[in-house]
């Protein structure tokens, strides 16, 4: 008798306005996965280029803000223009994988929940260091809710600039 898969909701915001989702990003929490293992200070920076694309570039520190800096850029692209918060990105040569935008403060562009087609991968973003703890406290209802297992996020310290 194998164990029942637990059904992820990875249904995506209805509407994404590509250029307010621009700029600067800090992740607050994610899952741990090997490509930002043992970074802190992390931020992702979006800017949109000419053909249409996304050009990101993440970096943290590795294991301290003493730590080695750690930079990799990389690109995104959105397959279906009909809906905008499914992303693409890759690093690596051709290598996409799913950037999926599930909740956002879609007045002011302040917070977003972001997670992929496997249930693998959970990031919680914000314009700030830091996110109000009745912000933080909706983000982790709705990823609950979603059928994420909140208990293996990562908390991602900040530099508070």
């Amino acid at each position: 008798m194998g164990l029942k898969k637990k059904h992820i909701n990875k249904e995506t915001v209805k509407a994404l306005n590509i250029n307010k989702y621009m700029g600067k990003w800090y992740e607050i929490a994610r899952f741990d996965h090997s490509f930002e293992r043992h970074l802190v200070g992390v931020t992702a920076e979006y800017s949109l280029l000419p053909n249409g694309k996304v050009r990101v570039i993440n970096s943290g520190y590795k294991n301290n803000f003493k730590g080695t800096f750690k930079e990799i850029k990389g690109k995104a692209k959105i397959p279906n223009p009909n809906d905008p918060a499914k992303l693409k990105v890759s690093f690596f040569l051709w290598f996409y994988s799913d950037y999926y935008v599930m909740e956002l403060d879609e007045l002011h562009y302040k917070y977003a929940l972001v997670g992929s087609k496997s249930d693998k991968f959970l990031w919680i973003l914000s314009r700030t260091p830091s996110l109000p703890e009745k912000t933080l406290n909706y983000l982790l209802e709705r990823a609950k809710t979603r059928g994420y297992d909140t208990s293996k996020l990562l908390w991602i310290p900040q530099k508070n600039n």
